[in-house]
């Protein structure tokens, strides 16, 4: 039985991948052979970045939180052991958004956490 390039699965699936990578340059938008390889490497791509962004926002906050709590003075570790001597349960995220948005909410929280270590 010959191969069957014209059937109705077949076009639908051409029309999938060329719908996933309109608006690639060139021929991986228009060809369908280079257009199925590039949305193959565009969905392995996306995959593995929704993890890395994970990654990436907790390196960023760790790095907002470490600038405010030493201008503080105190370290990005000391501030964060402090804290959980404290039994303060904030995480990451909303702490750098508190060193952001109300520097003073912060400078009380740092407080809180060397009071906490000084106790100890």
């Amino acid at each position: 039985m010959p191969r069957a390039t014209s059937g109705a699965a077949h076009r639908n699936k051409v029309r999938q991948v060329l719908g996933r990578a309109k608006g690639y340059s060139a021929s991986r938008g228009k060809k369908y052979k280079a257009a199925k390889e590039q949305v193959a490497h565009s969905m392995a791509y996306a995959y593995r970045d929704r993890r890395v962004r994970k990654r990436d926002f907790r390196r960023l906050w760790i790095t907002r939180i470490n600038a405010a709590a030493r201008i503080h003075g105190l370290s990005y570790n000391r501030f964060i052991s402090g804290l959980k001597v404290a039994e303060i349960d904030i995480d990451r995220k909303v702490l750098a958004d508190i060193a952001v948005r109300d520097p003073a909410a912060f400078g009380k929280l740092v407080d809180a956490a060397r009071g906490a270590l000084e106790a100890q």
